[in-house]
């Protein structure tokens, strides 16, 4: 039983990644924006907040220097696709592809590095519980924050008018525009916001998550957590519940050996992409079904003259 609560507790931690970059990445595509450079974010963020965390011992700190370092790459990538109507998705993978290079270089010196000593994150009492105890009750805070920020997000889309107004501008942005609302400010607020939250992903994984900085240690969560976009359908708690299922998923390989069951390490490790591939491919077989729920002006560029 105890290896099925560090199951539990393994994936809260790995799904925890996947969420809060996937919904910040949701975000992005509410209001009509294709960010295809997650992965490149999280990269230089995770880098930014392991040797933020490195040279001042502030974990707060770190957190910050990530959604700092994911604002900057999104703001740019922002002007590119939102201002100069550059394709969005030559952009993104453009932005990846930088972001890869630049985090490897600007890591050199940190490879080696160690954390400052950890303190416990245990919540008193509650983390005494056999069995749920260790499960639920010893994460880091932000794990909890991320359970949070997603209610808030559905309550922000579906019951303020400005979520309302940013799910407006994904259907139609040219209706927008002639109701007066600044469209590309509004998408460039959401492609700036998603980028800190895939920043705080990414320095989430170097600072609590693996706490060590190795080149290419995003190792295509980017990736997956952009396709848990469209496998939660544009709605924040099926990509939040797809995260953690996700996050199950890549924790599947320690348990397993654990308990006995011998499996090919090849085939755990494909297999949370082999399950990204499968979903997108039933999912994309049904048109109608994509339309009803994609935002109208995914992808497409706005010229308000």
């Amino acid at each position: 039983m105890e290896s099925y609560a560090l199951l539990v507790a393994a994936t809260l931690n790995a799904g925890t990644v996947l969420a809060i970059a996937a919904l910040g990445l949701l975000i992005n595509e509410k209001a009509g924006i294709v960010n295809l450079g997650a992965e490149g974010m999280m990269l230089c963020a995770a880098i930014a907040g392991f040797a933020t965390v490195v040279n001042t011992g502030s974990d707060i700190m770190g957190f910050a220097a990530g959604a700092l370092a994911g604002m900057v790459m999104a703001a740019i990538f922002g002007g590119l696709v939102i201002w100069l109507n550059t394709n969005q998705y030559a952009t993104g993978l453009a932005l990846t592809l930088f972001d890869t290079g630049f985090s490897a270089f600007a890591g050199i010196s940190y490879v080696q590095e160690k954390m400052p000593d950890r303190i416990s994150f245990a919540i008193p009492y509650l983390s005494d519980i056999p069995l749920v105890g260790p499960a639920l009750f010893r994460h880091h805070p932000f794990v909890y924050l991320t359970v949070i920020f997603t209610f808030a997000l559905i309550w922000f889309l579906n019951r303020t008018r400005s979520g309302l107004i940013l799910r407006s501008v994904g259907e139609s942005p040219t209706s927008a525009h002639g109701l007066g609302y600044p469209v590309r400010w509004i998408r460039m607020a959401a492609v700036v916001t998603g980028g800190a939250l895939c920043g705080l992903a990414g320095a989430y994984l170097s600072i609590i998550y693996t706490p060590l900085w190795v080149e290419g240690m995003v190792a295509g969560k980017g990736w997956i957590a952009l396709a848990l976009v469209t496998f939660g359908t544009w709605r924040p708690f099926r990509v939040f519940l797809g995260a953690y299922l996700f996050g199950g998923m890549t924790m599947l390989q320690m348990n397993l050996q654990s308990i006995g069951i011998s499996v090919p390490t090849q085939f755990i490790s494909m297999a949370p992409y082999a399950a990204t591939i499968i979903v997108l491919a039933l999912i994309s077989r049904n048109p109608t079904w994509i339309r009803l729920n994609m935002p109208a002006s995914l992808g497409k560029p706005f010229n308000p003259h």
